[in-house]
């Protein structure tokens, strides 16, 4: 008999990744400069509403040269998971 075992691998974001995301986040939100962002930082907890979510997809797609679907983009509520999200997306760009 045999016993299949399912393993996810949950792929995090480059350091390099979280800290652009973090950066472009306070800017789009016009953070202070002594303002913390982590990867576990939620939008909502920095203050970002709908509208601020979207500019802030909007910024990434345009620094990171990708194109987030709607659905993808609705998923998102913290850096950490917009960092995860444009890995994948690049990753799966690449030839």
């Amino acid at each position: 008999m045999f016993s299949c075992l399912y393993v996810e691998f949950i792929t995090q974001a480059k350091p390099e990744t979280v800290q652009k995301v973090c950066k472009i986040v306070k800017n789009q939100l016009a953070l202070p400069d002594d303002s913390t962002v982590t990867g576990e930082s939620t939008f909502a907890a920095l203050g970002a509403d709908s509208l601020d979510t979207v500019e802030i997809v909007m910024g990434l797609e345009e620094e990171f040269g990708i194109s987030v679907e709607e659905d993808s983009a609705q998923s998102i509520s913290t850096v950490q998971d917009a960092a995860d999200l444009i890995e994948e997306i690049i990753s799966k760009q690449s030839p």
